[in-house]
């Protein structure tokens, strides 16, 4: 057996970027967080490991590839050439340069090792431009015939980088001389190397002989199915590359948790001897506390940690509107603290603060007769709680008056659930909040004739009502005997709204906004107040909210149906000021 000899290279800042970015961090010249620092002080400890060499060659090809043929995809720089930052060229050459001794009965070589990359990276700071144009210069200068894929959950994700790539080849080669695109993959005709896409809707997504691969935005993923058939198809490679790309996201026990996990392990030293785990570089743009996003400003510069192109490419003037919108709403929030921070948050979370909502707003409903409204229904299931609001205004007022009523089955009036979170059905029924109907379910036809007795009472005449198609037929049949018709059109009474993120979320982010300014005017319902208490809020990876229960028993039915009901004002309030002003 041979035994292999290198020669040693004194690594310092002047000749590794892995190592200037470590020392300009030092200095103070750029930021970057603790998780971040603890791993560059593992590479950098392991320069001086026997068990590696470090030879950048390989990482200054690629790097040399892509700062002079490739051509940046993306408006405002769109067919500019690619200009790489400090931190891409330390994370190319650290992923390319460490190099282990692999032995045979015969023969020694060295390998790569590094297999595995999990980039955690804010949005808007280049993931996806980055990973396609190194996988384009493994396209070009890597291994011939090797397989390349753009990988993610669903086609339309995978087809971001996939799209890109493309691209970078097309201004690289216009006339398809040495490579083209078909309906299947991109082909370089010299080499016959290919790129293709995987998604979890690829058939047959076993049987792979891939070389490099991009998983991106990984946070959406409950599972590893992907991942695992991408890492399988590589197990007959000496130098296979899988690079993981992601922000954090709201799935929670997801594949990128468990990833995480795995990565911060290594970065603390807790997987010594752990073979997969020497092959894996964590490389974490992540703050160190909350209180850096609320502190942070251009001058401390604390953004930067998860945020590495910080007045670069990802604008100051963006991340501080992004920050002034987080501050007013919950859901945006959530959303930037997961997207522009890399902060995880829970699948939901209380929805309002206590100090929210817990101010005093009594009226009385006879300063309102003779006046119209708007009305919204959370019917829910006919044997639990269920709601109806009407939205008053007055000339020349900002405030929204609500007034709300709730129903309830007798046979839930002992519900242990429901007690044990705050429920006080009978107290409240005898103040005049709750109606208890007989039986196991509600009569909604109950429900239309609260909104009738609004009329004959006080002479308020309902508009307009919003409600959800579930469990309504028996609702929207009392309201058509009493004139209030669903046509389906422009000039229907009822109007149909879904209760989804696509359709609230704009309407939940507004009624926030009235509560924390203190517009919302409930009458002091003490139903609505347990109700609000019990709200969570839900984000996806649109951004888009959505109000859910905390916890079992917790009815969040008045809540939702004030979601419903401001989802009614956005839409018609032109048309109610001008009724309300005549």
């Amino acid at each position: 057996m041979s035994v292999l000899i290198q020669k040693k290279t004194i690594w310092t800042p002047d000749n590794s970027f892995l190592l200037e970015y470590r020392a300009r961090a030092e200095t103070g010249e750029i930021i970057i967080g603790q998780e971040l620092w603890q791993e560059l002080d593992n590479l950098a400890e392991d320069l001086s490991n026997d068990r590696y060499i470090y030879d950048t060659s390989d990482a200054l090809l690629r790097m040399d590839f892509m700062e002079n043929c490739v051509r940046l995809t993306k408006s405002p720089y769109y067919n500019q050439p690619m200009v790489l930052m400090l931190w891409q060229k330390a994370l190319i050459e650290a992923y390319y340069s460490f190099k282990m001794a692999k032995l045979s009965k015969d023969k020694g070589f060295w390998i790569d090792r590094f297999k595995k990359l999990l980039l955690l990276i804010a949005r808007k700071n280049t993931k996806s431009e980055t990973s396609s144009a190194l996988a384009e210069s493994e396209f070009i200068v890597g291994n011939e015939g090797a397989d390349i894929v753009a990988s993610s959950n669903d086609d339309a994700q995978a087809s971001i980088v996939y799209d890109s790539i493309d691209t970078m080849r097309m201004l690289i080669d216009p006339l398809d001389q040495d490579t083209k695109r078909n309906q299947r993959f991109i082909l370089n005709k010299q080499t016959k190397t290919k790129i293709f896409k995987l998604s979890d809707r690829t058939k047959n997504k076993e049987g792979r002989n891939i070389d490099f691969a991009i998983i991106d935005e990984t946070h959406e993923m409950k599972d590893n199915v992907i991942a695992k058939s991408i890492e399988q198809s590589q197990s007959l490679k000496d130098n296979p590359k899988f690079i993981n790309i992601t922000t954090e996201g709201f799935v929670i026990d997801g594949y990128l948790d468990k990833e995480l996990k795995y990565a911060r392990s290594i970065i603390a030293g807790e997987k010594e001897g752990d073979v997969a785990a020497e092959r894996f570089l964590p490389w974490l743009y992540t703050q160190d506390s909350e209180m850096e996003i609320w502190d942070g400003n251009r001058q401390n510069r604390l953004w930067m940690k998860s945020n590495p192109t910080l007045g670069i490419v990802k604008k100051w003037e963006y991340l501080e509107e992004q920050v002034a919108l987080a501050r007013e709403s919950k859901a945006d929030r959530i959303f930037v603290l997961s997207k522009d921070f890399n902060i995880k948050q829970n699948a939901a979370e209380a929805w309002l603060n206590f100090e929210d909502y817990n101010y005093t707003c009594a009226y009385n409903l006879e300063d309102f007769k003779n006046s119209f409204g708007l009305g919204a229904v959370d019917l829910a299931e006919t044997t639990d709680l269920c709601a109806a609001k009407i939205l008053l205004m007055k000339p020349d007022d900002p405030k929204k008056y609500v007034y709300s009523h709730y129903f309830i089955p007798e046979s839930k009036l002992e519900d242990s659930d429901d007690k044990l979170s705050g429920a006080h059905y009978r107290e409240w029924a005898e103040a005049g909040y709750i109606t208890i109907t007989e039986g196991n379910d509600i009569d909604l036809s109950i429900v239309a004739d609260w909104f009738y007795g609004l009329y004959e009472q006080y002479n308020i005449r309902l508009w307009k009502a919003g409600y959800d198609q579930r469990f309504a037929k028996d609702w929207i049949n009392r309201m058509a005997y009493y004139g209030w018709q669903k046509t389906g059109g422009d000039d229907s009474d009822l109007i149909m709204i879904n209760q989804n993120a696509v359709t609230l979320s704009n309407a939940i982010k507004l009624c926030e906004a009235d509560f924390k300014h203190q517009i919302i005017q409930f009458n002091n319902n003490e139903v609505d107040l347990w109700c609000f208490g019990n709200a969570g809020i839900k984000v996806d990876e649109k951004g888009l909210a959505l109000i859910v229960k905390m916890e079992t028993g917790k009815r969040i039915d008045g809540a939702v149906c004030l979601a419903i009901l401001y989802e009614m004002y956005r839409r018609y309030r032109t048309e109610l000021k001008s009724i309300v002003e005549k």
